[in-house]
């Protein structure tokens, strides 16, 4: 049985059986129809994905993960704050007048610094160090820019990778400071294990551990009941993710680079909100 699936289900379990509602405080994020978008969460939530066994796509209901890989290249290949750059519209709701996020995500990772080795933006830093310098404790990418916080749409919500090189294994930690259970855990799951193969790959490494912490891991008051739907089903097998062995450059991959074979999965054709 796909582990992602079990680790979804626990964790959602968890949160309904144990965690902390917020309803007696005032919160942010709003319904489409204005009404207050509460939620019961758990603090503190770390998931480890190991990519030598599986690649980690829920079974439970089909994930699109062309898309979500679409998004993680959006970010990290293109380092771009247009909507209109990715292949789909689930960023339009905080598109600017301009089309863009603002100074969020991708144009964060775009920014230059100067190092002894020479001038680099977050990526091509990473990318530099995986080679060159792979014995570092200093490989990580951050979002997260205080200053440029009031000029983003919307806060990022995973925010920092951290890398690891241990013998030939490239392993990474994956920083989230919140996190809708039902609409973005697996998909944004989907999205830095495929950034992690991706770096793996370019720097001859062996893909490892993508370790997901979570902050602030939350279920919506009107995603409860179809929350408790979804992990009734029983999981089935992962399936087994391929990749264009032939690409050695980071900035050649695209959506079509991967295709998942005998990826079965559950139908779960529930419309739900998302909170804004």
């Amino acid at each position: 049985m796909s582990k992602a699936d079990n680790i979804f289900i626990e964790n959602c379990r968890d949160i309904l059986e144990n965690g902390v509602w917020d309803t007696d405080l005032e919160v942010r994020p709003k319904w489409p129809d204005g009404t207050p978008a509460h939620t019961v969460k758990k603090f503190g939530v770390v998931n480890r994905y190991d990519l030598r066994e599986e690649f980690p796509v829920m079974t439970l209901r089909r994930v699109y993960y062309r898309s979500a890989i679409d998004e993680i290249l959006w970010i990290y290949q293109k380092k771009s704050n247009r909507v209109a750059d990715l292949t789909t519209r689930i960023w339009d709701a905080w598109a600017d007048e301009n089309g863009t996020i603002g100074k969020a995500y991708g144009w964060q990772l775009a920014q230059k610094s100067k190092y002894p080795e020479g001038e680099f933006d977050q990526v091509d830093k990473v990318l530099y160090d995986l080679k060159h310098n792979p014995a570092s404790r200093r490989i990580m990418t951050n979002m997260y820019v205080h200053r440029d916080l009031n000029e983003m749409a919307l806060a990022p919500c995973a925010y920092s990778m951290t890398f690891n090189v241990s013998g030939n294994v490239l392993n990474g930690i994956l920083n989230q400071r919140s996190q809708d259970m039902l609409s973005a855990n697996n998909w944004n799951v989907v999205m830095y294990a495929a950034l992690l193969i991706m770096f793996a790959q370019v720097s001859g490494l062996q893909a490892g551990e993508l370790v997901h912490v979570i902050a602030d891991a939350h279920i919506y008051d009107r995603h409860v009941d179809a929350v408790k739907r979804l992990i009734e089903k029983e999981p089935y097998p992962a399936p087994t993710l391929k990749v264009d062995e032939s690409i050695t450059d980071f900035y050649k991959f695209d959506r079509y680079s991967f295709t998942l074979e005998n990826y079965k999965y559950h139908e779960f054709d529930e419309k739900f909100e998302v909170a804004i």
